[in-house]
């Protein structure tokens, strides 16, 4: 179950477990939220994840970072894409992934773990995934071009030839599932931005919008 916070991010309960963890998905009411230096990415809906080990701010283009150093608060922004978080439960490891319909095609959730499991000795069972507020199926319509992209993931799909809707956590999710980390350990939000105006919505909104952090850090204690 998610929760707004006090401080105006949405965080998972689940995740509480883990007194080594600080997470959250920010809102329009996270303000300042995470106060400090923060390592980010210039995110160009790709499948590039960047391991970070002590940078700060800025550090490269791509649209996921992974890091195992504790004290380094690795963020993605969204305002429809989908956020996700992922937590290697064992080896104390953690990501930050951003997925637009580019991304969630080209499976970006998939190598960040993937890349995880390299470079970490990351196993999926181990793995728990969160994925935060987006642009729910309720209000995500797609032309014909980018529907007919998403025919790997939702094979059973006879309307995917024309302009539809697309659920693209429902997407990350079953692309999650396929990649091995086990169903009961990936939480869905299931809270769409266009419909909750205390969200960010390009959609929605246009260039109005602004756009909501979303991250992780590994404690120091």
């Amino acid at each position: 179950m998610f929760t707004l916070t006090a401080r105006g991010t949405h965080e998972l309960d689940e995740f509480r477990q883990f007194d080594w963890l600080e997470h959250g998905f920010g809102t329009k009411l996270s303000g300042d939220w995470p106060r400090g230096e923060r390592a980010t990415l210039l995110q160009t809906h790709s499948d590039t994840a960047i391991v970070v080990d002590g940078e700060r701010n800025c550090v490269g283009e791509g649209d996921a970072l992974i890091t195992a150093r504790p004290g380094v608060f690795i963020s993605v922004r969204s305002a429809d894409c989908v956020p996700i978080l992922l937590v290697d439960s064992v080896h104390r490891v953690v990501a930050a992934v951003h997925a637009g319909w580019r991304g969630t095609v080209k499976q970006i959730a998939v190598s960040v773990l993937t890349r995880m499991c390299r470079a970490f000795d990351t196993r999926p069972t181990d793995v728990f995934a969160a994925i935060g507020p987006s642009i729910g199926g309720c209000c995500y319509t797609v032309g014909a071009d980018v529907a007919t992209q998403f025919g790997f993931v939702f094979p059973e799909r006879a309307d995917l030839g024309g302009e539809t809707k697309i659920d693209l956590t429902l997407a990350n999710t079953r692309l999650l599932e396929q990649a091995g980390i086990p169903a009961g350990q990936i939480y869905n939000a299931s809270i769409c931005t266009y419909c909750n105006p205390e969200l960010e919505s390009y959609r929605r909104d246009g260039v109005q919008s602004r756009r909501m952090v979303s991250g992780v850090r590994i404690l120091d204690h």
